[in-house]
C-alpha cells in the first residue's frame, strides 16, 4: 500500500476512489473505465500541481520518503557483478556505509554509498544510514583501492548525517570524516558523487566531494538538518520549516548556487512513485557525466576537482 506525504492528502483521496472502482463488478449504471480515466486525470493533475510548487520542507520530506529508492537498490539496478567489500582493516565493519566493485554499463567501477534500511529490522542494522569512524575508514580504504587498479568511483549519498553518539566520538568520528573527504579529493581517478535522498553534513560530504555532483530533483543537501538548525536557532525544532526554507537545501537552489554540477529529474510525484523510471534517468546522468573524465590524467582529475572545491562561496570583488 502507498503511503502518503501530508501534503499529497488530495490526490491520496482521488486515488482511493480509483482503486475502489477498479474493485467494482461491471454495471450498466455507471462507465467505470470512463470514471477511472476522468479520475486518474485529474489525479494526475493535482500531483502535477502540488509537486510544481513544493516548498523546501515539503522536499525534505519526499527525500526522507520510506518507499524512495535507496543505495542497495541503486547499487542493485546499476551495477552489474557487484562484490561487496567490508570491513576498515581497523576496527570494524559499518554497515551504514556498503561498497564494493561491479561493473556500470560496461564500466569496472568501486561503487560506495550510505544506505538507510528499508524496514525496521535492515533501518537497525543499517543505522539509519548514520555511519561512525569505520564507516568512513572503509569508504576511503575502497577509494584507495579504486585508485590502485585505476577505477572510477561512483557514490551513492543518503544519510541525514553521521552517527553523533559517544563512542563514535571516542573513536575519532571528524578525523575520519576529514579523512573521507581527502580521499575524495586525492583519487587519481574519477568520481561521481550523487545525492540520492538526504546529504547531511560532513557525513555526506565526505563521501561526495566528486568532479561531477548530481542530485536528485527531490533530494537535499545541507550543513545540518532543518530541525537540527531550528533547535539551535529558535530552540523550536518545529520551526524546521522556516530553517528549511532560510538554508537552501533543495537541488534547484544548490545548482543556482554552484555547488552541484546537475539535476537528475524524478518521476512525477517522486522517485518513490516510479523507482525503475528514476534509477534509469539517474544512470543515464551518470554515464553522461562520466564519459568526460574518462580521458582526464590523474593529475588533471584532482587538480579539477581541488579547484571545482576551492571556487565554491568565492564573492566576486
Amino acid at each position: 500500500m502507498r503511503q502518503y506525504l501530508e501534503f499529497e492528502k488530495p490526490v491520496a483521496e482521488l486515488e482511493a476512489k480509483i482503486d475502489e472502482l477498479r474493485r467494482m463488478p461491471a454495471s450498466g449504471e455507471i462507465n467505470i473505465a470512463e470514471e477511472v480515466a476522468r479520475l486518474s486525470a485529474k489525479a494526475d493533475a493535482q500531483l502535477k500541481g502540488i509537486y510544481a510548487k513544493l516548498t523546501p520542507w515539503q522536499k525534505t520530506q519526499v527525500a526522507r520518503h520510506a518507499e524512495r529508492p535507496k543505495a542497495a537498490g541503486v547499487i542493485a539496478a546499476l551495477i552489474e557483478d557487484f562484490i561487496p567489500l567490508a570491513g576498515d582493516r581497523a576496527f570494524a565493519d559499518d554497515a551504514a556505509i556498503i561498497g564494493g566493485m561491479g561493473r556500470f554499463r560496461g564500466t569496472p567501477v568501486m561503487v560506495i554509498g550510505t544506505e538507510k534500511g528499508t524496514d525496521t529490522e535492515t533501518r537497525i542494522k543499517h543505522n539509519f544510514g548514520m555511519a561512525k569512524p569505520e564507516g568512513y575508514r572503509k569508504a576511503k580504504r575502497l577509494m584507495e583501492l579504486a585508485g590502485r587498479f585505476n577505477l572510477p568511483i561512483l557514490t551513492f549519498v543518503d544519510t541525514s548525517g553521521a552517527f553523533p553518539g559517544i563512542e563514535a566520538e571516542a573513536r575519532g568520528q571528524a578525523e575520519a570524516i576529514a579523512r573521507g573527504i581527502e580521499a575524495c579529493l586525492s583519487a587519481p581517478v574519477p568520481l561521481v558523487a550523487t545525492i540520492i535522498g538526504e546529504g547531511g553534513s560532513g557525513g555526506a560530504i565526505a563521501l561526495a566531494a566528486g568532479n561531477a555532483v548530481l542530485m536528485y530533483e527531490h533530494a537535499i543537501y545541507s550543513v545540518i538538518s532543518p530541525e537540527g538548525c531550528a533547535s539551535i536557532l529558535w530552540r523550536d525544532s518545529a520551526q524546521a520549516p522556516v530553517a528549511a526554507e532560510a538554508m537552501r537545501i533543495t537541488a534547484q537552489d544548490l545548482k543556482k548556487l554552484g555547488l552541484i554540477d546537475e539535476i537528475v529529474q524524478e518521476p512525477l510525484g517522486g522517485a518513490h512513485r516510479d523507482p525503475e523510471a528514476a534509477l534509469a534517468a539517474l544512470g543515464d546522468e551518470v554515464e553522461r557525466q562520466l564519459a568526460p573524465l574518462k580521458d582526464l590524467s590523474p593529475e588533471a582529475l584532482k587538480a579539477k576537482r581541488r579547484e571545482k572545491f576551492l571556487a565554491m562561496g568565492k564573492v566576486g570583488l
